[in-house]
């Protein structure tokens, strides 16, 4: 790709592995509140539970603290674990609190933003909540790699909407024909940046979704090399 000057990262799922961190972080609040709770199970229930009240949350069809009781209040129920709202609600705070104690990446992401920070200026959008991002970030020991960091809440509306990519691109002093956005959410990342303009690589770590041709997909973050 020619004249890409400024590389705009995905962070959850993209460079920061969220779901082995997750998991983790649901494991030490467990046992800090001796709840008997069978990991695998609520695991099993819970992570398509927060996908689907995260593209909820996009989609502004819940709010925040709807998306962080609903999706523990939805999984509990669903595998008749009984617990009052009022642990939920303490659950809820601990996962934010603890999240940034596990800091897993995907295999390459040192080394992709090595090779890239040479070449490029680098930032990060992220729909992720923005008092645990920065706290990811530093604590896996990559926020030096960024020039910017964009927060939907920073903006108001979350991506795909066109306004946090305009957005990201004007307090970057970015031109859209030298940009690209990277990413592993087609809907929020791949489609959000082309709607405006951008050019994107679709970071594509489940074999299970089919290869699209409208843009660049990588099966890992060190094809990426390929192509910038």
């Amino acid at each position: 790709m020619q004249n890409i000057q400024h590389v705009f990262f995905d962070l959850d799922h993209t460079l920061w592995d969220f779901e082995k961190n997750s998991d983790l972080t649901f494991q030490k609040i467990f046992k800090i509140n001796d709840l008997s709770v069978d990991l695998h199970s609520f695991l099993e229930v819970y992570r398509p539970l927060n996908f689907k009240f995260w593209k909820l949350y996009r989609e502004e069809k819940v709010t925040k603290s709807e998306l962080r009781y609903g999706r523990l209040k939805n999984t509990f129920d669903a595998i008749d674990f009984p617990i009052s709202d009022t642990l939920i609600y303490l659950i809820a705070d601990q996962y934010i609190e603890h999240l940034a104690d596990f800091n897993h990446l995907f295999d390459g992401a040192i080394e992709i933003l090595d090779y890239l920070n040479q070449k490029y200026t680098l930032h990060i959008i992220t729909n992720g909540f923005e008092e645990i991002q920065t706290k990811k970030m530093v604590n896996s020991k990559i926020y030096h790699y960024f020039e910017k960091v964009i927060t939907s809440e920073s903006v108001g509306v979350k991506k795909p909407n066109p306004k946090v990519f305009k957005h990201a691109l004007e307090i970057a002093n970015a031109n859209i024909d030298q940009a690209i956005m990277i990413g592993d959410s087609i809907e929020a990342d791949i489609n959000g940046a082309l709607g405006v303009g951008m050019k994107a690589i679709h970071c594509n770590f489940d074999t299970s979704l089919v290869p699209n041709n409208l843009f660049i997909s990588v099966s890992s973050l060190l094809e990426i090399k390929k192509f910038i």
